[in-house]
Formats: C-alpha cells, structure tokens, sequence
C-alpha cells in the first residue's frame, strides 16, 4: 500500500509542489534535449532549475522567507509587500474574529498570497507575470479558519450581511480555476481554508462505513482508517494535497475508481452548511424518497454552499496489490480489451491505456519505454484469492488477444513516478514550456473518434509551438470510458497565458461538439463554465441557478465557478 508517511503538506499550497530543497527531477540530458527538441535557445542546464524556477512560482525560499506562504508573482523579493492592502470592512473583519476568532482572521501577505490561486498552468505562470493584464491572481482580502460546522454558519452569515463573497478552500489543488478569489460584485472576498475540520468522526466496522470531515487531507484521512484496518482508496494524483471536502465538491476520481469507484459514489451521507441553512442528506443506502439532492452538493464547487462532512463507503486493508504491464499493438486494440474487461469482466480495479505517444514519451512508466504499441497497466486489490483469481483469468484473456506480459516491474515503476508528475511540470516550466492536461469522457463506441478530435485541436491549435499531445484512458465504465490529455509545447513568453486559452477553447469546443462531456472529474470551476450550457441545456443552468438562488440568496458562495 502508499506508505502515507512519504506525503508532506507544504506551508504554501499555492506555489508549486516540490518542498523546498527537493531534488531535481529534470536531468541535464533530458534539459538539453528539452532545448533541441522545442528549438528553445538558452534553455537551463546544469544543476540550477530550482534557483530559476522563480520566475515562474515561488521558490521554497521564499515561501521560508515569508513565514509559510508565497509571495505573487511579481513580488517584490527583498520582502517588502506586493499585495495591496486588504478592503475588508472593520466590521466585517471584527464579525467574522467574533465568528472564528481573531487569530484564525488571517490578513497578512503570507496567508493571503497562498491562497491566490489553484495549481493549473495559467495559475503558476501568471503568478510570474508582473503585467497587469493576465498577470498575478489576485488574493483573497483575507483567509478564515473555522473550527466547525457552527463556526461555518457564522462565517456564511457574516458574509451574506456585509456583503462579502467567501471561496471554500482545502488543498488548492483546483486545476480549472475553482478556489481564484473572484470578488464578482461585492467589496472583499474571504478563502474559507477549511484546514481545522480534520477528524474522523466516526468509524462504522459494521456498515464499513467512515464519517470525515472536509478539511482531512488524502493522506490524513488514509492514515486514520489504516489505524483502524481500513482504507478509503481513493489516489487522485492531487492525494498528498486534495481534501475529502474537495474530492466531494468536485467529483473526483482515483487510480483505483474502475473498480472501487469514483468519490460521489463512495459518498453515503454528506452534510453542507449554507446560508439558507444545513443541509443533511442521505440516511440509507439506498431511498426512494424523491430525487437524490446529495448528487446537488457533489460536484457544486462551493457555489452553493459548504461541504463540512462526508460518510463514505470503505474497504479493509487489502491483504495483496498486484499491478501488472502489458504491451498491445495499438491504442484500438486495448481499446477494445478494456471495453471486454468493463462490459464482461474480470473488472480490474486500476486500468489504464496510454496511447502510442504517451507510451513513446515514456510517461506513463517515468521514462521507461514500453517498446513499440501501447502500454496497458491493470492492476487487483484485495484478498489472495480474489486478487490471484482476478489477475489469472486477466491475464489468460490478455494472452489470448496477442497482448506481451511486462511484468509487475512496468506498474511499479508508473506508480512511482505518478505523483512526481506535478514536481515534474515545476522544473519544465522556467525552461520554457506549456505543460498542462485536460480530460473528458464519452462512450465506447465515440472514444476513439473523440481522441483524435481532442488531440488534432490541441496540434492545430499549438500548431507554432511544437506541441507533443499524448493521452491515456484510465477510468472504465460498462458504457465508455475517460480520456485524459497531456500537453507539452513551446511557450510564447509574449502572451503564454493567452497561447493556452486558445488551445484550451479549441478542445473545449471539440469535446462539445463530439458530444462527450467537458470535465470528467477535474470540475467546471471558472475554465469550463462556458460549456456547460451545451453540456447540460438551458433549462439545466436554470434550474442550477434556481438552486443557488434559494440556498445562496446573496450571492456569495464562490462567485464565477459552476455556473457561466
């Protein structure tokens, strides 16, 4: 299992993700040929990436410098202040100490720089831009840190009465712009860190269910059922930093959701304060009682309220892991062998298919190469007999379609170097690359139409910059499947931000056209609202905006996510 003792928080949760004095992971060969490949001139060699990686993020001297948090982009780097001062009310300010109390009513630089922004590209390099236009995020004017669900309520009264728009806030870990502190049309704005909800409340060996709090991060909330024999298993690559609150609000999915599930469908029960009140729903496994409004408060990013706590279904330790690679010929045909494995079985609990540029890349196996075809990772959780059964009857079905067995070693090795990935973007930003994903999903017999509508986008798009698009499905249903896409290109230092708007449109647009959905678990936020309209029609954003209206009367849950 993921020894959770490797996971370390950061001070900063907005900078970057490698702790200070981390290792680099770009070698000099690999900046070198970086430099040749995408014609950059002047590219980092030679052991300094991390001292240069400041004029993109925040170094981890500077989050030291600053007492934990980071300065903007932009900052003035002798220390002096580069965030205005904050316009929140003396009013405000004091109800909201009355709510929470005055230490936890954080307006210093420190606290409200690092929780400026999420973790996309755009969100690191307009953190190194001192432009106005597309420049540094702005900061929230202060950051709240309620101790409960009472003090939520305070917070969200306050708001609602002085006029200020709060940004629930966990790990920061938002790649589509969902925690930016959009002020919409109030005076301030507050980031709600939701940092001190962090128990377990309840631990139900029976049901084998675990009530949690919002603010526990992945490797807390993991560490705490293990100590009770039991796991959660869910290993989104955000893990070391996302919340339980967050993979609520955004529907997220985890290495092991083909077979354990997605988090919305781990989630039995789920309480949310909003200003119109708490709500608590969900009271049995399964209830005819009208429609499901847990499904309202997953996946709604803070818009209309706050998740402060969730009961999810859970597993025992698994008595054994096994992952395994594969090679296959081509992107159909392990297409085609994970669509019999989803359909007819035997499901696997982790599936995962790179394409031939991925495979080629190396990125699936943290520089392997798994040699000419795609690379194709299933992997079992669970007890021996299961797992061995599983794996068996796998592997016989695999052989008999022409797929060549790589060996556990392949899987040990993506895994490994899976949640390197975002310390891996850090270091090849400054060299002067875009390095961003997005995702989609859609059904069995569109995948392979839409993977190539997505990736043509993306070259044509990026058509001046080199761009290397690669992609993997990695979340099976009966009925289709995910499509995740990296992309790797030459960045226009003139107008980097505007560059990948313009490439992120042209996919979006593709991805709606073909039908398939514009976010399978990374959430709408700010950066997908525009599609959402074609995604889920007129009368669904209606009906979303009448929900907002009754629980949000005022307006200030999350202004400008969700909802375009």
């Amino acid at each position: 299992m993921v020894d959770f003792a490797d996971f370390t928080l950061p001070d900063d949760p907005a900078a970057a993700w490698a702790a200070p004095g981390a290792e680099p992971l770009v070698s000099p060969r690999v900046r070198a040929l970086i430099a040749q490949v995408f014609g950059i001139d002047g590219a980092i060699d030679g052991g300094d990436a991390a001292t240069k990686r400041a004029d993109v993020v925040a170094t981890g001297d500077e989050r030291a410098a600053n007492g934990g948090g980071a300065a903007a982009g932009g900052a003035a780097r002798d220390g002096a202040s580069a965030l205005p001062p904050s316009p929140l009310s003396s009013a405000a300010h004091a109800a909201l100490a009355s709510a929470v109390g005055a230490d936890h009513v954080r307006t210093d630089d420190a606290a409200r720089a690092a929780h400026a922004n999420g973790m996309s590209y755009l969100d690191l390099v307009r953190r190194g831009r001192a432009s106005a236009a597309d420049g540094p995020p702005a900061p929230p004017d202060a950051v709240v840190e309620p101790a409960d669900e009472r003090q939520v309520a305070a917070v969200l009264a306050t708001a609602s009465e002085h006029a200020v728009a709060v940004v629930p806030f966990g790990g920061g870990t938002s790649v589509v712009g969902g925690v930016a502190p959009e002020r919409g049309p109030f005076g301030a704005v507050v980031a709600l860190d939701l940092r001190r909800l962090d128990r377990l409340v309840e631990l139900d060996e029976v049901s084998r269910t675990a009530t949690l709090q919002a603010g526990l991060t992945g490797p807390r909330a993991e560490a705490l059922l293990a100590a009770r024999g039991f796991t959660l298993g869910h290993l989104p690559q955000s893990f070391e930093r996302a919340t339980i609150g967050g993979y609520a609000a955004t529907r997220s999915a985890g290495q092991l959701s083909t077979g354990w599930g997605r988090f919305d469908a781990l989630v039995e029960r789920l309480r949310a304060v909003t200003p119109a009140g708490t709500l608590s729903l969900g009271r049995a496994p399964g209830s005819a009682a009208g429609p499901d409004l847990r499904q309202l408060l997953l996946g709604s990013e803070g818009a209309f309220g706050v998740i402060t706590e969730v009961t999810v279904r859970i597993r025992p330790l698994p008595q054994v892991r096994r992952h395994e690679g594969w090679r296959v010929d081509s992107f159909a045909a392990g297409t085609a062998l994970l669509r019999r494995l989803a359909q007819d079985g035997p499901r696997p609990d982790l599936a995962r298919l790179s394409d031939e540029a991925e495979t080629a890349l190396g990125v699936a196996t943290a520089g392997e190469q798994a040699g000419e075809g795609c690379l194709l990772l299933v992997g079992w959780e669970g007890s021996e007999a299961d797992v061995a059964g599983r794996a068996l009857a796998t592997a016989a079905l695999l052989r008999e379609a022409g797929a060549v067995p790589l060996g556990e070693e392949a899987a040990a090795s993506w895994r490994s170097g899976r949640f390197r990935a975002p310390r891996l973007r850090d270091e090849l930003l400054p060299l002067g690359l875009v390095v961003e994903t997005l995702e989609t999903a859609t059904s069995w017999r569109d995948l392979e139409a839409v993977h190539a509508a997505v990736g043509e986008a993306l070259r044509g798009a990026l058509a001046d910059a080199t761009p290397l698009v690669a992609c993997h499905i990695s979340h099976l249903y009966a009925a289709g499947a995910s499509l995740y896409f990296s992309v790797i290109a030459r960045q226009d230092s003139a107008d980097p931000v505007g560059q990948w708007r313009a490439a992120k449109r042209a996919a979006g647009d593709a991805i709606a056209a073909a039908g398939a959905t514009i976010t399978h678990h990374h959430a709408v936020g700010a950066d997908h609202a525009p599609w959402l309209a074609d995604e889920v029609g007129e009368p669904g954003v209606a009906l979303l905006r009448a929900v907002k209206s009754h629980l949000d009367p005022a307006g200030v849950m999350n202004p400008g996510k969700l909802l375009p």
